[in-house]
């Protein structure tokens, strides 16, 4: 027998198999929060960006 044909003790797994210790609802509440977090910094730049732009105003 050749050394690749060895019987093995357990199954192989892919490297990328991992399981998910979250439940799915906890895993989607934790991407919209980032998902807000990410619209609200966006929005932000907006209003910079808007400031910046008016400047000029005499108020």
């Amino acid at each position: 027998m050749k050394k690749d044909e060895a019987p093995r003790s357990r199954p192989l797994t892919a490297a990328n198999d991992n399981s998910s210790a979250l439940a799915p609802a906890a895993v989607d509440a934790a991407l919209t929060r980032i998902a807000e977090a990410i619209g609200r910094h966006i929005a932000r730049e907006h209003v910079r960006a808007r400031k910046a732009a008016n400047d000029n105003d005499l108020s």
